[in-house]
């Protein structure tokens, strides 16, 4: 099995599935160890969850605009999942108050940093949550309380901006979110074969210093 150049951890997966699972091959090819850690995240969130949302987002930079010293690296994205897992929190704090059987929800996702042909990075993201807390992401509409603008305000409190700043730069996909069923497979493939598309060697950059990829731990 191959192993990258400029990262020899890391090994070079190729063809059109991956542990039975459908990769998109025209994208290939891929990191082994990151489409594991994929199927690793998704496997972790229906062990704890029968119905898990997940979707797709993309998070990008705005240009023109003073951005803090460290943007380049990858404590904007730590900045970024850490102040969504709060708001997540408080919105499942406020749903207790109002109905004590109001479910959970412990956040998961996979990242991965990518660097365009204008050298600046952005990021692709799969995140999940617990369908029965979570079902959609809302109308994209600025001011609205739904998932959509808990990502704005969670990118825009990463980049130190404000949420008017941002406006744009989280985007979504077209038909990005899925719900996973713990007993049905073809959804589970379905939502693997598009997340595949961050685990792709292409774009990726090695030898800055930066993680190009990383998933949550439970």
């Amino acid at each position: 099995m191959l192993r990258h150049h400029q990262n020899k951890n890391l090994l070079i997966h190729y063809g059109g599935d991956y542990c039975g699972l459908p990769v998109q091959s025209d994208k290939g090819p891929f990191f082994q160890q990151y489409l594991e850690k994929l199927r690793g995240v998704i496997d972790s969130a229906l062990q704890q969850y029968s119905r898990v949302l997940a979707f797709r987002i993309d998070l990008r930079f705005p240009v023109g605009i003073t951005l803090p010293d460290d943007h380049c690296t990858n404590k904007v994205i730590e900045r970024f999942i850490k102040s969504l897992k709060a708001k997540i929190s408080n919105n499942r704090k406020n749903a207790r108050q109002e109905n004590k059987y109001a479910h959970d929800s412990v956040v998961r996702f996979v990242w991965t940093r990518e660097v365009g042909s204008n050298g600046k990075p952005h990021y692709h993201m799969a995140i999940l949550l617990n369908f029965d807390a979570f079902n959609a992401l809302g109308k994209f509409e600025t001011g609205r309380d739904n998932m959509f603008n808990r990502l704005e305000q969670a990118w825009a409190s990463a980049l130190g901006l404000s949420v008017e700043a941002v406006r744009g730069l989280v985007e979504i996909p077209a038909n990005s979110a899925y719900c996973l069923r713990r007993n049905d497979p073809q959804s589970q493939a379905d939502f693997f074969y598009r997340a595949s598309y961050l685990c792709k060697v292409a774009t990726k950059v090695y030898g800055n210093g930066q993680h190009g990829f990383d998933a949550s731990r439970l």
